[in-house]
């Protein structure tokens, strides 16, 4: 699993984790899939499956860190007691627009990409001649 409970620990210590979900695993379990749901909607080039079964030193570190902040939203968006919600808020965003840079191609992480993202050319840039005027 990409992503653990114990994992969760350097952005949500554990005694407000059991507070937020009364001690029921599965609703951590369900905000880290929806994190990693959420993140493999943006990251549709490169190996996803590869990506998201990696463990422990095999993860990359700054994906690691923006699904923890993706998986902690979702989690605190059940309740807040005594959370930050704006700083949670934010990190949130900002792991969203990280990834949408990535879909972009904006930003160019360490991830294996799929065999047909490798296998293509790569990005098409459309354009066309400026528009004129016709004078009679």
């Amino acid at each position: 699993m990409f992503l653990t409970k114990e994992d969760l620990q350097s952005h949500l210590r554990n005694e407000l984790q059991d507070l937020i979900t009364r001690g029921d695993d599965t609703i951590i379990a369900a905000a880290i899939d929806g994190a990693v749901a959420e993140a493999k909607g943006y990251l549709g080039r490169f190996d996803t499956e590869r990506i998201f079964r990696a463990e422990g030193a095999e993860r990359n570190d700054l994906l690691l860190i923006f699904i923890k902040d993706i998986a902690t939203y979702h989690l605190i968006n059940l309740t807040s007691p005594g959370i930050h919600y704006d700083r949670r808020e934010k990190r949130y965003d900002r792991a969203v627009e990280w990834l949408k840079a990535v879909q972009r191609g904006d930003v160019s992480p360490d991830l294996p990409k799929t065999e047909d993202a490798e296998t293509q050319g790569g990005l098409v840039y459309y354009s066309s001649n400026p528009k004129r005027a016709q004078h009679f």
